[in-house]
């Protein structure tokens, strides 16, 4: 199996809980506090990692103790740091309020040195990307190094993987470089601006994003499943439920993770999605992100179960 090479962000999550928001100049007690790690392109090089892949994570950090959470949780999920230490920055970090009473949160993110990923980042790491069996990015670091990085990966290739998030406007040539692009319905709302609230919706966006030169569209629909659409096929792949729902944080994370290393293992697509859905199915039943992503042997469990 040919490596997944990823391009990303990591973040220390901090996250607060109160029963609200203190006001300016105000101090107030908390009830409780979390820090773990976060950002897109961490959680899927974990997802991947845990779920059997050969891992390379391209990205930058500070020279501080969040780094050391990054490279403590990659290397627990053997996941290989392909890593430019900013000494003029710092690791990211994001400030989360949990509101104690109704759940709802408020959420700062500070990328720092991860904001700072450029084209020279990329080119650094070039031969890593060509000798790649998949290529995946987002959208946390600048879309310049993103677009570069699928530019090469295509040249040499390496199936890519664009998991457009946060929501952005992407231009047609980046997206004519995408294998597969994997919006959620947000996602795909703001890049064709068609609705997406049930499948045959869902059908039509994606329709959209093949006339804009998407490869295969892959629709993440939470607890409806995934809708995958290409040139010559629709399906339809339903979720593979591991028990209750606790915290779908992260769930997407883990599909993009685990369906890139089915790629990778060279899986039939019909296939590839469901090894997908059943990583996110594991993880949405554990709190958190990266820390719910399951391993190789219960992600098989669950499929042969």
């Amino acid at each position: 199996m040919k490596p997944i090479v990823i391009l990303g962000i990591f973040v220390a999550d901090t996250a607060y809980r109160a029963q609200r928001m203190p006001q300016m100049g105000e101090t107030i007690l908390g009830q409780g506090f979390v820090l773990g790690p976060g950002g897109k392109g961490s959680n899927q090089a974990v997802a991947a990692g845990k779920a059997g892949g050969d891992v390379h994570m391209i990205t930058r950090l500070g020279d501080d103790a969040f780094a050391g959470i990054a490279r403590d949780i990659w290397g627990k999920a053997g996941v290989k740091p392909a890593v430019k230490v900013d000494h003029e920055s710092y690791t990211g970090a994001a400030f989360i309020f949990v509101d104690s009473n109704s759940g709802n949160n408020a959420i700062i993110v500070a990328n720092g040195a991860a904001g700072r990923i450029a084209v020279e980042d990329i080119e650094a790491n070039r031969a890593l990307i060509e000798g790649a069996g998949v290529f995946v990015t987002q959208l946390e670091q600048p879309i310049a190094p993103a677009h570069h990085g699928l530019a090469i990966a295509r040249a040499a290739g390496v199936t890519t993987i664009l998991n457009p998030a946060p929501a952005a406007e992407l231009s047609d040539a980046m997206l004519a470089l995408c294998d597969y692009l994997t919006p959620n319905e947000s996602e795909a709302e703001l890049l064709t601006g068609l609705p997406v609230t049930n499948l045959d919706e869902a059908k039509a966006a994606a329709e959209a994003l093949l006339r804009r030169g998407v490869g295969a569209v892959i629709l993440t629909l939470g607890a409806n499943g995934v809708l995958y659409h290409d040139a010559q096929q629709t399906l339809h792949v339903p979720v593979v439920s591991a028990g209750k729902v606790i915290d779908t944080t992260g769930a997407g994370d883990a599909f993009n993770g685990g369906f890139a290393v089915a790629l990778a293992e060279g899986k039939p697509i019909a296939e590839a999605l469901r090894f997908g859905n059943a990583t996110a199915g594991i993880s949405v039943t554990r709190v958190g992100a990266a820390a719910s992503s399951p391993e190789r042997a219960e992600i098989d469990g669950l499929l042969q179960g």
